[in-house]
């Protein structure tokens, strides 16, 4: 489900909150599935439950999960994540081409590696 490198520089919390978005992105978390609890996840990882609670935390905040209380969390409908989620993402995305066209990336691979990420393509860096 989720992996953990421990010897990234980014926050497990992070790993963990990018490891659920992706899931729920690719429709490997359907829907309205239920997530598995707080506990239930900081068993199976061997982590300290405020930390996968901070991880739902900032998911439910971005749209990407909502909580039901007494019954959990579940994955959002894509209608329902924020709209200020495309604008922050199209913000990064503006910054990140920026970046990208001044260490002189080719405009046309750039057209060509959002062409292949909007077929589905892409799902990881080896693919470059």
């Amino acid at each position: 489900m989720i992996q953990l490198n421990y010897r990234d520089s980014k926050p497990i919390y992070e790993q963990i909150k990018d490891g659920l978005k992706r899931l729920v992105i690719t429709g490997a978390i359907a829907t309205d599935e239920k997530l598995p609890s707080v506990r239930e996840l900081a068993s199976q990882l061997a982590i300290n439950p405020n930390t996968i609670a901070k991880a739902f935390r900032e998911l439910e905040q971005e749209g990407y999960i909502y909580t039901i209380t007494g019954r959990g969390s579940f994955a959002a409908d894509r209608k329902d994540i924020s709209a200020g989620r495309n604008d922050e993402l199209l913000k990064k995305f503006d910054e990140i081409v920026k970046e990208l066209l001044f260490l002189s990336e080719d405009k046309e691979q750039l057209k060509e590696r959002i062409e292949v990420l909007a077929k589905g393509g892409g799902k990881d860096d080896s693919d470059r």
